[in-house]
């Protein structure tokens, strides 16, 4: 007798147990929908929201474009020298060892870019080094549009100045072809980091391509751009 009411116990509780999952699944996909619906609606009004265009393009547009056409002796418009990326490299050394550093990095150059950098990895194995085949040794992120006007006119305003006994950059830093590279040793120059929070400082090249035809062109754009090359009284102490 006992036998026969556990057998008929068993699919009540049966049923029970399957609803309360079913109820369980339903309140989590409701509530995974209102998550998604809710970031669609914070994206559509990211994208309503009009967006000022970056200072220092305006003003090369405006003012830059002009007055290198009169200096460099350029009629047409579009033959002017321009930006056209802006690559921030980290190189990391000590990630073979410590792999937590390269996620460190990445949160540093997204909060000084606004845009999350790709890992670099090792091309070829050395084994002086001990480096492996495609091993990751450093975080890169490439910068272009209004983000490259906006990274460049803070570094050129606000970061370099804050180097110690800060003289201005060296003019010889071009590759022959208008380009222009240049080392920072300190990362934490830049004020969006929180220096609380950063356990290594660490370097970190900024490299600068230009549409120009030849390296005096390229010093006479970032000049005109603002970036404070040494012996030519731009220099901000």
């Amino acid at each position: 007798m006992a036998d026969e009411e556990k057998s008929q116990k068993k699919p009540k509780d049966a049923g029970r147990g399957e609803a309360h999952r079913q109820a369980n699944k339903k309140r989590r996909e409701a509530a995974e929908a209102d998550v998604q619906a809710k970031a669609a609606a914070d994206e559509a009004a990211a994208e309503a929201e009009p967006k000022l265009p970056a200072r220092l393009r305006l003003r090369y547009e405006q003012e830059i474009v002009p007055a290198l056409m009169r200096e460099l002796k350029i009629e047409n418009r579009m033959r002017v020298p321009k930006l056209d990326k802006i690559v921030i490299n980290m190189a990391l050394g000590e990630a073979r060892e410590n792999v937590k550093i390269l996620d460190a990095a990445t949160e540093e150059i997204k909060q000084i870019t606004g845009q999350k950098p790709v890992v670099t990895r090792a091309r070829k194995a050395i084994s002086n080094f001990k480096l492996r085949e495609g091993m990751p040794i450093g975080v890169m992120v490439t910068l272009r549009r209004d983000r490259m006007y906006e990274f460049l006119d803070r570094m050129v305003t606000i970061a370099l100045p804050r180097v110690r006994d800060f003289r201005g950059v060296s003019d010889k830093s071009f590759d022959g072809r208008g380009n222009y590279s240049l080392g920072l040793r300190e990362h934490t120059i830049f004020p969006e980091l929180n220096l609380d929070k950063i356990e290594k400082v660490k370097g970190m090249t900024v490299s600068i391509t230009t549409t120009a035809a030849s390296d005096f062109e390229g010093l006479t754009l970032l000049k005109a751009l603002g970036i404070p090359f040494r012996g030519t009284g731009d220099a901000r102490a």
